[in-house]
């Protein structure tokens, strides 16, 4: 299966489930990686933004790949994420890591240091030329600080073979437009923006990385293969009925909104490593409304 087969349509970026005493409760995590196949998505991301992976490292993130790995056994194909903002570490994670069963690494434009476009690209090339696996590279400015410009994306799909798409998550549509025009036939470019997505595909993206996808795997996901078929009219009713639930998700930080509805649904519970912090009780309370509504 090539790389465009395997990524066309919906990942989850999934979340990291923890015990009230902040280690990984395993078993939910077994239950929620089940739940999402049986949401019919096309592949998974680990450790991304959403499952608080600025809070796990080391031993226990190689533990996090390898339990995802054997519970999901093949019926999916995944993604971990390993980025950063050294690129030395970025590059020991590669060495390091024992990435049997996966498919492509994420790899996040370097936070905090704010580099210029060309550090970025450079960081780039030095990942590409190390890799063992495809990259999608994440372009996120409201997590970063710094957005990788559409020409710095375009210079990467062409000089670094070994990246073969972007997670656009930047909202900027005269970025997303350059991307989509001038990018090498064989680039792919993946929503990274759940409420843009449709308008995202209408304009030639060719899937997403979902987090309310997380709580809502089936529905969602149909939605975007029905974006790909060309369908909008039928996508739509599916896009509008999820839009106040995706802001609630966010209006409050991420994971902590898309916990909210997961706690709600018991399939793990609400708690976080800090700095993340659950929502407030007024906006949970929100939450529990919205979901009577789906």
């Amino acid at each position: 299966m090539s790389l465009r087969d395997k990524f066309t349509g919906t990942g989850i970026a999934i979340v990291t489930p923890f015990h009230a005493d902040g280690k990984i409760d395993w078993e939910s995590f077994k239950k929620l990686i089940n739940f999402w196949i049986a949401g019919k998505v096309e592949y998974l991301v680990v450790l991304g933004t959403t499952g608080e992976s600025a809070t796990i490292h080391g031993e226990e993130k190689q533990q996090v790949f390898t339990f995802l790995n054997e519970t999901v056994s093949g019926r999916v194909p995944l993604v971990a994420g390993i980025g950063g903002n050294d690129t030395q570490d970025v590059l020991a994670g590669f060495r390091k890591f024992d990435l049997t069963g996966y498919d492509a690494i994420l790899s996040v434009s370097p936070y905090y240091n704010k580099p210029n476009q060309e550090g970025i690209y450079q960081h780039y090339k030095a990942l590409d030329s190390a890799t063992p696996l495809p990259i999608i590279m994440y372009n996120v400015p409201g997590r970063t600080g710094q957005s990788v410009a559409a020409e710095t994306q375009l210079r990467i799909a062409r000089d670094c073979k070994n990246v073969f798409a972007t997670k656009e998550a930047s909202g900027n549509f005269d970025l997303i437009n350059q991307i989509i025009k001038n990018k090498p036939a064989d680039f792919m470019v993946i929503s990274g923006d759940d409420p843009i997505t449709l308008q995202m595909i209408g304009g030639g993206a060719e899937g997403l990385i979902s987090v309310v996808g997380n709580a809502y795997p089936l529905e969602y996901s149909t939605m975007v293969r029905l974006c790909l078929q060309g369908k909008f009219d039928e996508a739509r009713p599916l896009h509008d009925k999820y839009i106040d639930i995706i802001t609630s998700m966010f209006a409050e930080g991420s994971p902590s909104g898309v916990k909210a509805y997961l706690s709600e649904m018991r399939l793990c519970q609400n708690t976080f490593r800090l700095p993340v912090w659950k929502v407030s009780d007024q906006h949970h309370q929100r939450i529990r409304e919205l979901m009577k509504t789906v």
